[in-house]
């Protein structure tokens, strides 16, 4: 379960701030995020990733205060705990599909062996289409391939939040619709929370929970997208 409280964050001199009074998330539960550029939907995906600390309130993870963490104790716990999926991919360019997909779990000491990770990461590959690329140079692929890539990695350690930004974005009308479905019916067989921001509302009826960030929050001015 995610819950948030009371949080409250602002950037320093630079006019913009946001408080969310409640939000909860179940396990399983997909959620769409929707709102223009600048109303705050990426300050809210950094303060749940744990990148960004609030100034008051608390942000719950399965029970885990994140505002209560350490620098070093979020980012350990962002990588056992969270995928994340950037809208820029955050692959390494000199990577293959497979280093780029098992790269979370060799920087964070996974609890599995390199043989069961290899297995399942190579399962989630061939889940998503990418099971012919496997050694292939992230260079060598295609936009709407590398931001495949980027949903299996952030699927790979089984985490209990996954945290999208435009998923789908680099992917044509059908492939689009085929991965998020993939990456929500994964979501929920895992009983993982999906929170994505999206500005495509085709995929809005594919998600159970859609909310505009304007109904959620309250700013003081806008920033950021």
């Amino acid at each position: 379960m995610l819950e948030l409280r009371e949080l409250s964050y602002a950037y320093p001199d630079q006019g913009f701030a946001l408080s969310v009074p409640e939000l909860t998330l179940e396990a399983g539960e997909t959620m769409a995020l929707l709102g223009p550029s600048g109303s705050g939907k990426t300050t809210l995906l950094n303060l749940l990733a744990g990148i960004l600390t609030p100034i008051t309130g608390s942000i719950l993870l399965n029970g885990d205060n994140l505002s209560e963490l350490s620098e070093r104790q979020r980012r350990r716990h962002r990588l056992l705990n969270m995928g994340m999926i950037f809208q820029s991919f955050e692959l390494l360019d000199y990577l293959d599909v497979r280093d780029n997909i098992l790269l979370q779990g060799r920087l964070c000491d996974s609890r599995r062996s390199d043989a069961t990770l290899e297995q399942q990461a190579r399962q989630i590959a061939e889940d998503l289409g990418l099971g012919d690329k496997w050694r292939r140079n992230s260079m060598a692929l295609s936009q709407g391939e590398r931001q495949r890539v980027a949903v299996c990695r952030a699927l790979l350690l089984n985490p209990g939040l996954v945290l999208a930004d435009e998923p789908t974005g680099n992917l044509d009308p059908d492939n689009k619709i085929a991965v998020l479905r993939k990456l929500i019916a994964n979501c929920k067989q895992h009983r993982r929370i999906l929170l994505t921001v999206t500005h495509d509302h085709s995929l809005l009826e594919e998600f159970d929970r859609v909310i505009d960030i304007d109904s959620l929050v309250h700013k003081q001015s806008r920033r950021d997208g």
